[in-house]
This record gives C-alpha cells, sequence and structure tokens, in this order.
C-alpha cells in the first residue's frame, strides 16, 4: 500500500488550498479559545469529515482519498502551524487504518475501511500500557481465544481519541509463555461501540482523561477491559497471532513521520512569529531586527527549520516508494522535533515577556514542542534506530 500512485500539482494544490481555505476561517478564529480551554474540537472534527482527512491515506477503493504520504505530511505542517493538536485527532486514527489496510484480511479491509474512510468510526493505536511505552514487548495486556471470540482483559493509557473515538487498534498478548517475546503478540480491532447499531459494547470503558502540558483540545486517556469479548474473524489483524509487533512498530512509521511534520509546522510558527515580531519590537531607537544578537537566533532557527522541512519530504518520499523506512523517519522525526523545541524556545526568548502571555501563540507552540520529543517512540530510541540502520545498510 505504500507504493501510492501521485496525485497530480494541480489535484495538490487543490487539497491544500481546500486546507488553507479552512484554516484560515474556521480553524484560527478558535484555535486559542479551544486550546485554552482544553475543549474538544466538535465542529472542526466534523469539518475534518467533511474533507477527508480521516480517509487521507485509506485506498479510494474503501472511500479514502489515497493521498500520497509526501502530500499529507504537507497537509500535516499546514495545519500544525495554526493549530497541532487538530493534527493528532486524525493521524492517530489513520496510524490505526493503515494497520487494517497493511496486514488486514480481505474481510477485515472491506468491513473496517469504508467506516474508517468517512471517520465516523474513529480512533487510535492502543499501545501503551502504564508500565510499557518504549518497550512494547512489556506489555500485560491480554487476549485468550474462546471459541469464535477473544477475551480480552488488561488496561492503555496515553490513547489519543480514547475519549472522544469509536475504535482502537489494540496491542496484545495471545501467548504469554513464547520466546523471544514478540511472538506472542497480536494486534486487535477493539470498539467501544457496535459498528452497526451504534450500541456500547459489554467489558470495555475508559478510565481518566489524562492532564497535559499542551497538545489540548485532543483527548489523551485510558482503556480499561475486563473480559471484553470480540469475533476472531472482524478482530485478529491478518489473521493470525504472533504478528501484532510488526504492525505495530510498521504502523509508527507514518506516525513518526506525522509528528516530525508537526513538529515542522510548530517550528515555521515559532519563526514566522518571531521574524514579524522582532520588526515591529524596537529597542535603543531601532527594531529589535537589527540587533545582531536576534539576527544569530533568527538565522539558525531559518536553517534548522528548513532542514527539518526537507528531511520530513526525505522520509515522505520513502514511504511512498514502499520498503523499509525506519532510518528515513527516524531522522525525521529526532532532528524536526529537536527543532521545534529549540526554534519555539528561542521565540520565547525573542518575544522577552509577550512571549510568556496567553495572549500570543508563542507560549502554546513552547508547550506543545516537548511532545514531539516524546511521541511515537523516543528520541533516544530514533537515533539507536538510526546508527543500527546505517550499520545494517552500510556493511564492512
Amino acid at each position: 500500500m505504500n507504493a501510492h500512485a501521485q496525485i497530480s500539482e494541480a489535484d495538490e494544490r487543490a487539497i491544500l488550498d481546500a486546507i488553507d481555505k479552512w484554516i484560515e476561517k474556521k480553524v484560527a478564529p478558535v484555535a486559542m479559545r479551544l486550546e485554552h480551554d482544553d475543549e474538544w474540537p466538535a465542529e472542526l472534527v466534523e469539518d475534518m469529515k467533511a474533507l477527508g482527512l480521516f480517509g487521507a491515506l485509506i485506498e479510494p477503493e474503501y472511500g479514502g482519498l489515497g493521498l500520497s504520504a509526501s502530500t499529507y505530511a504537507r497537509i500535516v505542517i499546514r495545519i500544525a502551524e495554526e493549530w497541532m493538536s487538530l493534527t493528532g485527532i486524525f493521524n492517530s486514527h489513520l496510524m490505526m487504518a493503515l494497520v487494517v489496510q497493511k496486514f488486514g484480511t480481505q474481510k477485515q479491509k472491506d468491513y473496517w475501511l469504508p467506516r474508517f474512510a468517512t471517520g465516523d468510526m474513529r480512533g487510535g493505536l492502543g499501545l501503551t500500557e502504564p508500565d510499557a511505552g518504549t518497550d512494547l514487548q512489556a506489555i500485560r495486556t491480554t487476549a485468550k481465544r474462546d471459541g469464535d471470540d477473544y477475551v480480552v482483559n488488561g488496561a492503555k493509557t496515553w490513547i489519543s481519541n480514547a475519549i472522544q473515538g469509536h475504535v482502537c487498534a489494540l496491542l496484545v498478548k495471545t501467548d504469554t509463555e513464547i520466546q523471544p517475546r514478540h511472538k506472542g503478540i497480536s494486534m486487535l480491532i477493539t470498539p467501544k461501540i457496535d459498528p452497526d447499531t451504534g450500541a456500547a459494547r459489554a467489558g470495555i470503558r475508559n478510565g481518566k482523561k489524562l492532564e497535559k502540558l499542551g497538545y489540548k483540545g485532543i483527548d489523551s486517556g485510558e482503556f480499561i477491559f475486563e473480559d471484553y469479548r470480540c469475533p476472531a474473524d472482524l478482530s485478529l489483524i491478518g489473521g493470525e497471532e504472533g504478528k501484532g509487533f510488526v504492525m505495530a512498530t510498521g504502523g509508527l512509521e507514518i506516525g513518526r513521520i506525522n509528528v516530525a511534520a508537526r513538529s515542522v509546522g510548530i517550528a515555521r510558527r515559532a519563526l514566522k512569529e518571531s521574524v514579524k515580531y522582532a520588526q515591529i519590537r524596537r529597542t535603543m531607537g531601532k527594531p529589535i531586527a537589527e540587533h545582531q544578537a536576534i539576527q544569530l537566533k533568527l538565522g539558525e532557527m531559518a536553517a534548522k527549520t528548513r532542514a527539518a522541512e526537507l528531511l520530513v519530504e526525505d522520509a515522505a518520499k520513502a514511504f511512498d516508494a514502499g520498503g523499509r523506512i525506519d532510518m528515513e523517519a527516524g531522522m525525521a522525526k529526532y532532528f524536526a522535533s529537536e527543532t521545534a523545541v529549540e526554534v519555539a524556545t528561542e521565540a520565547m526568548r525573542i518575544h522577552g515577556g509577550y512571549g510568556y502571555s496567553k495572549e500570543y501563540v508563542i507560549e502554546r507552540l513552547y508547550r506543545d514542542a516537548p511532545l514531539m520529543c516524546i511521541g511515537e517512540g523516543t528520541n533516544e530510541m530514533q537515533r539507536i534506530i538510526i546508527a543500527r540502520q546505517l550499520v545494517a545498510r552500510n556493511p564492512a
């Protein structure tokens, strides 16, 4: 599914123009209020459904737009410049959808993907547990086969779309004894509601909504499974146990490109605001943009932001070409997220006291940026992945 046919430049421009108009008319006027109130952006989510964003990477035969990762990354950058939280709502959902699209049985694709493409059934990946983050093999949530069903018990945390969403691609242990541990891991599609009737499913409930430093508006929450039952034929992705670890790590590749693109959006906005402010703010009789100390900051911010953009383009093109891209995605995610933190911090310094004020967008960028270094695999792990791939691709 990676080797997308490229859409024409005219079609891409039309899509990006539609996104830009929506951002200007609908997102920009409300982003600050919704973010500070940590309010679920219900109306904007309906707009994103209408724009096709929940089906952006789903193939047209299932009702999606079938966009390339390159076009998708450009969309993410644009939206993240205005309000980064929105990109998490559809990206977490698309990571789940891509696992089904790439690894699911034909029956599962036919059943789930059209529902995912419209955004009527929205969700995300259920990987993280209280004692298992980057080390996915340490998960404890179990799924035991019982006739035609699986019975799931366990808990997940830090799940995007957990509360407002309807379904989750859940990483579980189907064999707790096997070695190596990853061979006992599978992935299930676990809806909170019946996809056909909308009725609540028994055995699954949300824990608390998690309060966060930034990344407001989108809900990050907990899932608790207590003897939750789901039919094996629709739920066990690919129809074979023991393949979940590969599915989870494969799903993270587009997630890492997304996080890198979000980081570019944050850095771009911080740079843009800084360039504008430095020309308006005056000290010692001239705009601070004419002070060498500020010029040094702006020059470095601009160069690193552009470098991050290029790494995202590189990773997206590699994704579209198919094949293994963990090095490219890791490089983009690592560098772009570190750049976002650095540029947002420098932007706050350039703005001085105003950067610390909630009336300016800078304090939000400053709070949002650190998550990019943590989400979809820590930057420490990215550097290890990059190094391992570098050695593997260049044997002595």
